[in-house]
């Protein structure tokens, strides 16, 4: 059986060095596409995981309770990182009152950890998203310098040869197609997994925002640890007794 002129084969052998490049470039812009793409949905699926044990952080009965429940989704649940730098920054507060630090108060200094931990776990979320929006963006245009270059050749091999038959024009015309449908065919995946993690993370992140803030009120008002530290008021004595005067 002989093999197709036409075929995909064929069309490697006789494309030249430009066209061979660019093909070898969207096979690798692919790789590291589908490769973002399969790591980050399955870490989004460790999140949403770790969203319903957030859930149930505070139907627990102590803080370190809750923290065991979210340690039990790894330490790069971004809900246990929070947890983690409010303790911690709780903690460096009161230990050094003396530091220059000891000047703001502990609701602000709870605040600004609280937004730090959140922005350190938004920005891990968001590592690779950056290289499938540049892919998605520009596998098209790599695709339709393919297809420029291919018609090149076509217009060449008409030239060349003074007459425009199907089998001087059908090779580089069927590089041309190709490269487009390679392009396409890199940018597409590319930018619905964009899309689709950039939902979810924005989801990860409001989620992030609410239980920062339940914890802030946590430390400052509901935490153990506060009431422990609190100076008891002092009992109010009962008022004496007015004496009858007597008549």
């Amino acid at each position: 059986m002989s093999s197709n002129p036409y075929g995909i084969a064929a069309l490697w052998n006789q494309g030249d060095a430009v066209i061979k490049c660019v093909a070898v470039a969207l096979l690798l812009m692919s790789i590291v596409s589908w490769t973002i793409i399969v790591t980050r949905t399955w870490r989004a699926a460790r999140l949403r995981r770790a969203r319903r044990a957030m859930a149930g952080f505070w139907h627990t009965h102590s803080f370190a309770e809750g923290m065991a429940l979210l340690d039990e989704h790894g330490e790069t649940n971004p809900f246990r990182h929070v947890a983690v730098e409010a303790q911690a920054a709780v903690d460096h507060h009161r230990s050094n009152g003396d530091d220059l630090h000891g000047q703001i108060s502990l609701a602000e200094w709870l605040t600004e950890s609280l937004r730090g931990a959140i922005d350190e776990s938004a920005e891990r979320m968001q590592s690779g998203l950056a290289v499938l929006a540049s892919e998605g963006s520009t596998a098209p245009f790599v695709g339709l310098f393919g297809t420029v270059w291919g018609i090149y050749h076509a217009l060449v091999g008409i030239g060349t040869s003074g007459q425009a038959s199907i089998d001087k024009v059908a090779g580089p015309v069927g590089e041309a197609l190709i490269m487009t449908a390679f392009g396409l065919a890199v940018a597409i995946p590319a930018v619905l997994g964009y899309n689709a993690l950039t939902r979810n993370n924005k989801g990860v992140v409001n989620k992030l925002n609410r239980f920062a803030r339940q914890l802030h009120a946590y430390f400052l008002t509901g935490s153990p640890v506060a009431k422990a530290s609190a100076p008891a008021a002092p009992a109010r004595k009962a008022p004496a007794r007015l004496a009858t005067q007597g008549g």
